[in-house]
């Protein structure tokens, strides 16, 4: 199995990033991607639960280091139909709501969202597009996006890598440490009056 490396993450979001933006755009374009997302957010939790490509994706928040960077490390990828005993520790451990009462076994994609996310107050469920834009400068990955939470323009900038100073160096070079450091959830409970 390949180890998992957990990355160190700065991420902001705005409207307009000025000369950090254009900064950026000076290096080779790595890749574009485009994705249509679902996240479930919960109002007890900051844990980043999304639904991509029919998996249920999870990452934990692992530490917070003294420049404000979050390290971020996978905790659950499970695709669908997924097993009731899953889904107790998913709702207990990372939604931290009450457990349901499951009528079936194992849940499809539809039921879980129906049935199970659709009846508990403390959960939201956030339809999210992206359009990525990613280099790589300082061996990091830079990432400018377009996106939307339900509906809601937005805009980000990402840097990431395994070394945590390598991170801040590359934001400091690029001209992006005087914007604040948010991360997708705290963006997303905003955006939709969560917090």
């Amino acid at each position: 199995m390949e180890k998992i490396i957990p990355r160190w993450e700065w991420r902001t979001f705005g409207k307009e990033f000025g000369a950090a933006e254009d900064k950026i755009k000076t290096y080779e374009l790595g890749n574009f991607k485009k994705s249509s997302e679902k996240y479930i957010l919960s109002k007890n939790s900051n844990e980043n639960t999304k639904i991509r490509d029919d998996l249920m994706d999870i990452k934990s928040l692992q530490q917070v280091n003294e420049d404000k960077l979050e390290q971020w490390y996978p905790t659950m990828k499970e695709g669908f139909p997924i097993l009731k005993e899953k889904l107790e520790v998913l709702f207990r451990d990372f939604f931290k709501v009450a457990v349901p009462d499951f009528k079936h076994g194992a849940y499809t994609y539809q039921e879980f969202l129906d049935e199970l996310v659709g009846a508990c107050d403390d959960l939201t469920v956030v339809d999210v597009y992206k359009e990525r834009s990613i280099y790589v400068i300082n061996m990091a990955i830079v990432e400018i996006a377009e996106t939307t939470f339900n509906g809601i323009p937005n805009r980000t900038i990402c840097v990431e890598h395994a070394d945590p100073e390598n991170v801040i160096n590359t934001v400091r070079e690029l001209g992006l440490e005087g914007f604040e450091n948010i991360n997708y959830i705290s963006a997303m409970k905003s955006a939709v009056g969560m917090e």
